[in-house]
């Protein structure tokens, strides 16, 4: 399909050329590049259109009586032979439309992607990766060591994971990092639990039969309980706080040891959801980096000492003016001397652009740090850093379940484990209702990959930027636009070629032209728009694009399927075509499956 845009673009811009030439309008002429191709609504009007409204003011004219001169130029300069091989063009309105020639069009396509396989998607109607030359940093997940993963972090995970595939597939350089908020006073008080309820006991994950981030996580929600009866108990955190900056050895050590069971914890459900990393930055490494830069700045005159004897930035060009004089101003040094968080952001940056040297840096992080990252590349801006413009904050809405907001602090958090435990479970039982467990080789681990396919699908195919709910049910079903759904359309498929082969069926694409019923071209035209898919998402840092398109292709294949019967199909010839179509099917769908992080099912 790309290979054909590009031939209709070339047409339509050289004929409008013409057109200016005939009529003298003396203006610039048009560059292929710069046409705009568009699916028109209707299939008999054509497979593609090209807008003439756009040209109307330059040439002086109505878009509809442009796109007539159009058809007429392009027919009396190509021979009804030459155009063949494209298709037929046709003035719809204000639109050139044309009809491919879709034997020859189908052909193209099919033979694409049997030729490329999974590297199919990554290369543009030029035959080029969109992106080749873009080296992007991405950093997601970002948990602290007081808690485990919960909810939130799984939309992130899916988040950051999925666009660092898209992207590498659009031809990107992709590093991947993980800052790892291991310092603060929300660490200390998670410590200061365990200090005053376990460690007279000598508790330990191993020996409470826990995972190690959720015994950390158990103290964080102890200490809460605890500082409402006790109002010290927030002096005492922050004392050692101070503490830990200062290097004490027993806080040291019991900091050590929290923070090496979490992230032990951690790892296990980043192992277990397919997220991967290549480098964890931790934030008790890179602090005293941004202390350092404050207090440079602080002596070039970019920062100022408040009367309290805090360090901080005047942030009115960000924030604009208004009533609160506090909201013009960000501490980043407190007056005790310890860090703020954007202290540590502003440090782990620079660490960064140094150990890698990104032309894109983009930041997986709710919304409600939308300010915070205004904050944050303000300052780097005003430090001088001249790659700051490189900076991107890619914002998510909140993900909650039909029960509520969650508290990690309150106990009331969703807990990422738990959660897939609970679809896991929920996935075996339907497998065993349905009598499928005793025909799988390993129905526990389809039902692990149907619950990572509910999950991850489900939270990826909204919008980044919209809110949602989570709701498992929905999630899990197998009929209509899910994970799980996907992965049956694709071990269908993978059943109906096991099956066709059975009958002495043989995949032939020089048989692809015979492929010219409504549905057949219908699902050839889709599976060819793979590489813009893959592109536009790259571009918009979106996988919601990429669900959409998964959900899209399975429906036509469906409808293909019931229409167009291989094994009895009319012919040899074309069940071989049609058996052909249903492979290339499969392995776009496996292609796009492996970019939204849903795993591929033979049987299921």
């Amino acid at each position: 399909m790309s290979d054909v845009k590009s031939e209709y673009r070339r047409i339509v811009a050289e004929a409008l050329n013409k057109f200016i030439n005939e009529k003298n309008a003396g203006c610039a002429p048009v560059n292929a590049d710069t046409v705009a191709v568009q699916t028109p609504p209707n299939p008999e009007m054509g497979d593609l259109g090209i807008p003439m409204f756009v040209y109307a003011k330059t040439l002086r004219a109505a878009p509809v009586q442009i796109a007539s001169e159009i058809v007429r130029i392009i027919n009396e300069t190509y021979s009804k032979e030459e155009l063949s091989r494209t298709g037929e063009f046709l003035a719809v309105g204000p639109y050139v439309n044309l009809k491919l020639n879709k034997a020859d069009a189908g052909s193209a396509i099919l033979e694409r992607i049997a030729q490329q396989k999974d590297s199919y998607g990554s290369l543009d109607e030029d035959g080029k990766k969109p992106l080749e030359g873009r080296r992007v940093m991405i950093e997601f997940s970002s948990p602290n060591t007081n808690k485990p993963l919960h909810l939130g972090h799984l939309r992130n995970d899916a988040l950051g994971e999925s666009v660092s595939r898209i992207l590498k597939k659009a031809g990107a350089d992709i590093y991947k990092v993980d800052l790892i908020n291991n310092r603060g006073v929300h660490i200390c008080k998670s410590m200061l639990a365990y200090k005053l309820f376990h460690e007279v006991n000598g508790d330990t994950p191993e020996k409470l039969g826990m995972k190690g981030d959720h015994f950390v996580g158990q103290c964080y929600v102890e200490f809460d309980k605890y500082s409402k009866e006790h109002p010290e108990a927030g002096k005492q955190a922050e004392e050692m706080l101070v503490k830990w900056e200062e290097g004490d050895s027993e806080i040291r050590a019991l900091w050590q040891k929290m923070n090496d069971w979490t992230l032990n914890g951690v790892k296990e459900t980043y192992a277990r959801t397919g997220v991967t990393f290549d480098k964890f930055y931790l934030e008790s490494e890179t602090y005293l980096k941004g202390k350092d830069e404050i207090l440079k700045g602080l002596e070039k005159g970019v920062f100022f000492k408040a009367n309290d004897g805090s360090v901080r930035i005047d942030v009115t060009d960000v924030v604009g003016k208004g009533k609160d004089e506090d909201a013009h101003e960000k501490v980043l040094l407190r007056k005790d001397g310890t860090s703020v968080y954007i202290t540590q952001d502003i440090g782990t940056a620079i660490s960064r652009h140094d150990d890698w040297q990104f032309n894109q840096m983009v930041y997986v992080v709710a919304s409600e740090q939308n300010y915070h990252f205004k904050i944050l590349f303000h300052i780097l801006k005003k430090l001088g850093f001249d790659w700051t413009d490189k900076l991107f904050h890619l914002s998510y809405g909140l993900v909650n379940l039909p029960s509520g907001r969650m508290k990690s602090r309150e106990g009331t958090v969703v807990d990422a484990d738990d959660l897939i435990d609970s679809l896991h479970e929920a996935a075996l039982a339907e497998i065993k209702e349905k009598g499928r467990d005793a025909e799988l080789s390993d129905a526990d681990d389809v039902a692990e990959k149907v619950a990572l396919a509910a999950l991850h699908y489900y939270l990826l195919q909204v919008n980044p930027v919209k809110d949602m709910l989570f709701n498992p049910e929905e999630s899990l079903s197998f009929n209509g636009n899910t994970g799980p759904y996907l992965q049956y359309v694709g071990a269908r498929i993978n059943s109906i070629l096991a099956k066709a082969k059975e009958s002495g069926i043989t995949s032939d694409g020089s048989n692809a032209p015979l492929l010219t019923q409504a549905e057949e071209w219908e699902l050839i035209k889709a599976l060819g728009e793979f590489p813009a898919t893959v592109a536009k998402a790259a571009e918009n840092l979106d996988p919601s694009i990429m669900t959409a398109y998964l959900y899209d292709v399975s429906k036509l294949f469906s409808k293909f399927y019931q229409q167009c019967p291989i094994v009895s199909a009319e012919t040899k010839e074309l069940a071989s075509a049609r058996l052909y179509l249903a492979e290339c099917t499969l392995t776009v769908m496996k292609n796009a499956m492996n970019l939204v992080l849903v795993p591929f099912l033979e049987k299921m």
